[in-house]
């Protein structure tokens, strides 16, 4: 009955805070439909300049087919490539091919070393195209998302965002926001146990967790379309998992801190960590190894690991067993750790 009433005061608090409710609604709703369109690896509007010293017909197809593509813009052509380099070095342009012997250079400005070498993929995939002597034939099969809908990779990847920030950062702000208002004195005088006042503070995320995640996975059928191929109650329990981490860090947090500020920087220090060591945006393998050796105790790389298989792949728990157990094991360390470092003075 105790746990039941201090629940109740947590929903209590949310409620009568005049942002959180609003920020708890609509912080999924911006996420799923805003970001897909703007988090995405595609380089498009490429400025490309064509030297073309041949001027055959197979040259000029080639142009026409670079000026139609949806990926560059094109820049004209320059009658010699010093001229085109001039366009390099003042930023008028990003690519240059030159076509001369029947033959084909390319030259990338590497400033942006992502915007160059997609640039210059892109322009050897229309070569490849073009002339079946120009590069080795080769043959591709895409296993899985087939459309290559970057928005499918992403929009899982956004899950775990989601879940991060609302049920992270919300549990941090708690029991400091108690502690500078002077509350928290009043939960230390009395019989309540430390375990039934931390699962108050715990429950209320998860439901929250719930809440947000049915929203993700609403928006991404209505707005994209997009459906998992893979069960759906397994991605609610990876969204538990992930929230009994973050939800018990937060405290833990909140726990060590005395002012809201050192929360929030604290807190911000290792959510950012996590989340950019996680492969949210980059391979892992393509990490340092130092760097790789961090994503076996980094929760957010299990559970992106785990969702895009779910949601992309369509595997089930037997192909994500080694990350639900992780997410457990870290998750319940977290949960015990969070109850050893709440200091009750009774």
């Amino acid at each position: 009955m105790t746990l039941k009433y201090l629940i109740q005061k947590e929903f209590l608090q949310i409620r009568r805070n005049a942002f959180l409710p609003k920020l708890i609604i609509m912080f999924p709703i911006v996420i799923m439909c805003v970001m897909p369109w703007v988090m995405q690896m595609e380089v498009k509007n490429i400025v490309v300049d064509v030297v073309d010293i041949d001027h055959t017909v197979e040259s000029q197809r080639l142009v026409q087919q670079i000026a139609a593509s949806n990926y560059f813009i094109f820049g004209g052509q320059k009658a010699t490539y010093a001229e085109a380099i001039k366009d390099i070095e003042k930023g008028r342009a990003d690519v240059i091919l030159e076509i001369r012997d029947g033959k084909y250079l390319i030259a990338a400005n590497a400033v942006n070393g992502t915007k160059g070498s997609m640039g210059s993929a892109y322009l050897s995939q229309i070569l490849r195209g073009s002339s079946s002597s120009l590069l080795p034939p080769s043959s591709t099969t895409t296993l899985y998302n087939k459309g290559q809908n970057y928005k499918l990779f992403m929009i899982p990847a956004l899950f775990a965002i989601v879940m991060m920030l609302m049920t992270g950062f919300l549990p941090t702000l708690n029991i400091v926001g108690e502690k500078e208002a002077g509350t928290i004195e009043q939960i230390n005088v009395t019989p309540v146990s430390k375990w039934s006042f931390i699962l108050a503070k715990l429950i209320p995320y998860w439901l929250i967790a719930l809440f947000v995640i049915t929203v993700c996975l609403l928006l991404a059928w209505l707005v994209y379309g997009i459906t998992p191929a893979g069960p759906v109650w397994l991605i609610y329990v990876l969204a538990m998992l992930l929230a009994l981490f973050f939800s018990s860090f937060g405290l833990i947090v909140s726990n060590y801190s005395d002012t809201m500020q050192q929360a929030m920087f604290v807190m911000w220090f290792f959510v950012v960590s996590i989340m950019l060591l996680s492969g949210l945006f980059t391979p892992t393998r393509s990490m340092p190894q130092w760097a790789y050796l961090t994503t076996y105790i980094n929760p957010m790389h299990y559970f992106i690991d785990a969702i895009r298989t779910v949601f992309i792949r369509g595997g089930g728990l037997h192909e994500t067993a080694h990350q639900v157990l992780a997410l457990a094991g870290i998750g319940t360390l977290m949960g015990c750790w969070t109850v050893q470092s709440y200091k009750k003075n009774s």
